[in-house]
């Protein structure tokens, strides 16, 4: 179960790549702190025993993004997928019209949270959002069935623009905004 959440984590974070900054044919490396790591896996693995765990990928993430290098320094993984990784995530999965919409709505000069908000409505009426006072983000939102979209959204109003990050629910915990 914890590789079938690590490939989905690592596709959505190459479809949202994909989304920012186009489609390449190429290699990329996406890092994950070994806290994200062992919350795919229900685990609380230190950085070697996790890197023991990734050393061999299964068949099942293999065949789809490749042979994936993972190397950690510290708690600081590093997955290094192959270019034909890229590739099947941009010929063989369902693009995230969501995260295309949103993307281009954040890169709008002028964007507001009410747009935000209303991008979100237009995926769903059951939404929650909650202010949020930590000086890294004001407003959080999230779908209340995550079964197709498990992200957070946090956003930060900068003046001139609005920047967002996504976290998995586990991750935002730890955070403990």
């Amino acid at each position: 179960m914890g590789y079938d959440k690590l490939e989905r984590n690592l596709i959505d974070i190459i479809k949202e790549e994909q989304a920012k900054l186009g489609f390449f044919k190429e290699d990329i490396r996406l890092y994950y702190p070994l806290s994200s790591l062992n919350h795919f896996f229900n685990s609380s693995d230190s950085a070697d025993e996790m890197q023991m765990r990734l050393d061999t990928l299964p068949e099942c993430v293999t065949s789809k993004l490749g042979q994936i290098e993972v190397s950690h320094k510290g708690d600081r993984f590093c997955f290094h997928i192959p270019q034909e990784g890229t590739v099947y995530v941009h010929d063989n999965t369902s693009p995230n019209e969501f995260i295309h919409q949103l993307v281009e709505l954040i890169g709008k000069h002028g964007c507001t949270m009410n747009e935000i908000l209303d991008l979100f409505h237009t995926y769903s009426e059951n939404i929650i959002t909650e202010q949020m006072n930590n000086g890294e983000f004001d407003r959080l939102i999230r779908f209340a069935d995550n079964s197709k979209d498990p992200y957070y959204y946090c956003f930060k109003d900068e003046g001139c623009h609005i920047i967002y990050h996504r976290f998995l629910p586990e991750d935002y915990a730890d955070f403990n905004f």
